[in-house]
């Protein structure tokens, strides 16, 4: 072979040679078994690591509503019942529960045979006697708070200022003149209420003067059944 030929066949080759380097570089990336199964380091290591720890389930809570209690029923019968700022008949009246009615009884007083009661028709309420026959229980009183009344009653006063003896009523009081030297007074402490006074020196005890007391109130008798006027000192 000549030596011009030789030289072109070495640079054919050389050619070819680079074209093939060439579309090596330019070919796709293709992924073999050994880049996607892991190693065996890497599957130890997989095996060997802690799990995630499961996630806690809270249970849903279930709301639990109590059963009310009863409501106790307070019902005036074979009469009206008054209603009272606090519990005994010392206190002013300040409602009235009528006959055949009813209302709840909220509490009850620890030391008397007393309840508080809502005021018919009221937002505000009062407190009446469950030793009358005039009241009727309708449930068990246990069920109700106790509750110790503290606020005092204020005394009220009826005084005879003349020179007969008086019977006041109700509560059969004899109630003696002003300058009597009895052993009794001529003034008594009374619950709020009416009360009508009787001159027991006159015939017939007729009636001298009536009266409409509340807590705190002091009446004066100043005339006697003839209707005499006179001054109280």
């Amino acid at each position: 072979m000549s030596t011009f030929r030789q030289s072109l066949f070495l640079l054919l080759i050389a050619v070819f040679t680079q074209g093939c380097v060439r579309a090596g570089l330019d070919a796709p990336l293709v992924a073999t078994a050994g880049d996607v199964e892991p190693t065996q380091t890497e599957a130890l290591a997989l095996a060997t690591a802690t799990p995630l720890p499961s996630p806690t389930i809270v249970p849903t809570l279930t709301e639990i509503i109590p059963t009310p209690l009863s409501k106790i029923r307070i019902t005036a019968v074979k009469g009206n019942l008054f209603i009272r700022r606090g519990p005994g008949l010392e206190y002013n009246a300040i409602g009235v529960l009528y006959k055949d009615t009813s209302t709840e009884a909220i509490a009850r007083d620890v030391l008397s045979n007393w309840v508080q009661v809502l005021i018919p028709n009221s937002e505000k309420t009062g407190w009446v006697s469950i030793q009358t026959e005039h009241s009727k229980i309708e449930g068990d009183l246990n069920n109700v708070p106790d509750f110790t009344f503290t606020d005092w009653p204020v005394p009220a006063y009826i005084k005879n200022c003349t020179e007969h003896d008086m019977f006041i009523t109700p509560g059969d009081i004899y109630l003696p003149n002003l300058y009597s030297n009895a052993e009794y007074k001529n003034e008594v402490q009374v619950n709020p209420g009416s009360y009508t006074a009787f001159d027991m020196i006159v015939p017939g005890e007729p009636v001298a003067q009536k009266f409409e007391l509340s807590e705190g109130m002091e009446a004066y008798i100043t005339l006697n059944g003839l209707g005499e006027k006179h001054k109280c000192p």
